[in-house]
């Protein structure tokens, strides 16, 4: 039986929609996370379970979100009216976005402050006879101990707080930045995809100028090539320990996007004929290959940082904030004309939050309204409402507590559960069917194995994993209080919670005995006649023999 599908907006042009993806699952973390990650796991030899891991479940992940918004055109939680008792999964999804979007709009606000700083004669960090150095100032480059003892120029004020207990009182400037942020974002998406798939020409297409430009003036520096080496020197034989292929596994899973509804809110404005297949190959293999490319840009600089200051790479080799706010800043500030190469850099991660941020926040938006159909007339207000609401909250610490926890365990078991409703209740056949209705062409058998059998015990796996392996988050030698690692969980665990809470939700609320009700919540919608008919498809086991 064929879904009326409903009159829906859809996207100006078919490459908006290609750079909204594009600029969603390329973010920071293709800078300050992959490039150390092949660095520390064997060089060259990381690429192989990364690769690996891409092609059995990345890519089928990837795909199955793009085709399930496109066919059922709603959000996240409105597209399980294809198996109602898994609603729960995308209030979690939505949840997930909210909670990241929290300590997003931070990070764009740092580096929207390092760019206003950026514009001076002499780069800020560079010396130390500003109000707000530390008395342990330096002007000493130094990388032998933790970033947070020895990067006492304070640009952030790090050195003003003694951890998450003493937070402090919110800062003008960057307050004032965080401002600028909510408001830029808020009118990118107030008129919906018709805006943002415009803005995301500037802030998706900026990030490949600016990284081009730095490899151009990385490879002349002293030291770049050896960085460069680094980064790329295969050691096959750290393929036998398990950490790497975790390790691998991991970045699969968050560099794509999955699992954050992003991708189905942005499909569900597709023409229902588009080509999704295709547009999941292109965007998810152009993803990986700029990981892999801004690993020259990096490396190439903390090769010539290795080489100026005479220490090990592996000294000024780091990721997370640490790279990208304090040590790459300082590479630059050494050059010649280093404020007009730090402008540069932080419009490159200026763009590259910017599109991410919008992608976490359409998804919250569509999903919600597409739930709630009355928000439908009141996007604007809504949208301003949410702005507001997700206003950003915190200093370093804060964000390293929520980005360990917002979405780590919880996007793992959003996208396991996202699989199984997909594959066990739905049905890969009938979602092939679907798929074949839009683009003409049924999934092969690699797509329908992968979706069936392989991206779930991936996913169960990972989360396993995820459990077994949780070490608390730390930042340089500081680690969080046992509180504080409560509260975390208590995050991660309020999200995931939205699965059981809303199926039991589900089965109260259905008429008829438990048999009737469970009939009803695993059949799609448009097809609950049927059960009154006794003609349930995905559900064949009579009550006497659930009772025996």
């Amino acid at each position: 039986m064929t879904v009326t599908k409903l009159q829906r907006e859809t996207w100006g042009k078919k490459i908006d929609f290609l750079l909204s993806v594009i600029g969603f699952a390329v973010d920071l973390a293709n800078v300050w996370r992959f490039p150390y990650l092949c660095y520390k796991n064997g060089g060259g030899a990381f690429l192989v379970p990364y690769l690996f891991f891409m092609v059995i479940a990345g890519m089928p992940l990837f795909y199955m979100e793009l085709a399930l918004g496109q066919y059922n055109r709603e959000g996240a939680a409105g597209v399980w009216k294809i198996c109602p008792i898994f609603k729960g999964v995308g209030f979690t999804v939505i949840l997930i976005s909210l909670y990241v979007g929290f300590y997003y709009n931070v990070i764009i606000a740092w580096a929207l402050f390092y760019l206003f700083s950026s514009f001076t004669g002499e780069l800020p960090w560079v010396h130390c006879n500003n109000t707000w150095n530390s008395p342990n100032c330096s002007d000493l480059w130094a990388f032998n101990n933790s970033l947070n003892d020895t990067h006492k120029r304070g640009v952030l004020h790090l050195q003003d707080s003694e951890g998450i207990a003493d937070l402090g009182l919110p800062r003008w400037q960057l307050t004032s930045c965080l401002a600028v942020v909510i408001v830029v974002l808020y009118f990118s998406l107030w008129k919906g995809v018709k805006t943002s798939g415009k803005v995301v020409w500037i802030t998706a297409t900026m990030p490949y100028v600016v990284l081009t430009v730095l490899l151009l003036r990385g490879v002349t520096l002293p030291g770049a090539m050896d960085g460069i080496k680094a980064y790329l020197s295969v050691d096959f034989l750290r393929l036998c320990e398990p950490q790497v292929w975790i390790d691998a596994a991991t970045q699969i899973c968050f560099s794509l996007g999955v699992g954050f509804g992003v991708l189905i809110a942005f499909s569900s404005y597709n023409k229902f004929s588009n080509n999704c297949y295709r547009d999941a190959i292109i965007t998810s293999s152009i993803n990986s290959l700029t990981s892999f490319f801004s690993g020259f840009v990096i490396f190439s600089f903390l090769g010539y940082m290795s080489h100026k200051h005479s220490v090990p790479l592996d000294k000024v080799a780091t990721d997370g904030p640490g790279l990208v706010f304090i040590i790459y800043p300082e590479a630059i500030a050494t050059l010649p004309g280093s404020s007009v190469w730090a402008v540069i850099f932080f419009i490159m991660l200026l763009t590259l939050g910017i599109d991410s941020a919008m992608g976490g926040m359409e998804s919250v938006i569509t999903g919600l309204m597409d739930e709630f159909k009355f928000l439908h007339k009141h996007r604007e207000l809504f949208t301003l409402i949410h702005r507001l609401d997700e206003k950003g909250c915190g200093g370093i610490y804060v964000f390293t507590l929520l980005d360990h926890f917002a979405a780590g365990t919880s996007i793992l078991f959003g996208v396991l559960i996202e699989a199984i409703g997909i594959a066990w209740f739905y049905g890969v056949d009938r979602f092939s069917d679907d798929i074949e209705e839009m683009i003409g062409q049924r999934p092969g058998l690699y797509w329908r194995l992968c979706w069936k059998f392989v991206s779930p015990c991936f996913l169960l796996f990972m989360v396993v994993v995820s459990f077994a392996t949780f070490n608390p988050p730390n930042y340089g030698t500081y680690t969080f209080p046992i509180w504080a690692n409560m509260i975390g969980w208590c995050l991660a665990i309020s999200s995931m919670t939205m699965v059981p809470l809303y199926a039991i939700y589900k089965m109260c609320t259905l008429p008829g005995k438990f048999c009737d009700r469970l009939a009803y919540a695993i059949t799609p919608e448009h097809e609950h006649h049927l059960v009154d008919n006794g003609e349930v498809r995905r559900f064949t086991v009579s009550c006497s023999s659930l009772l025996t």
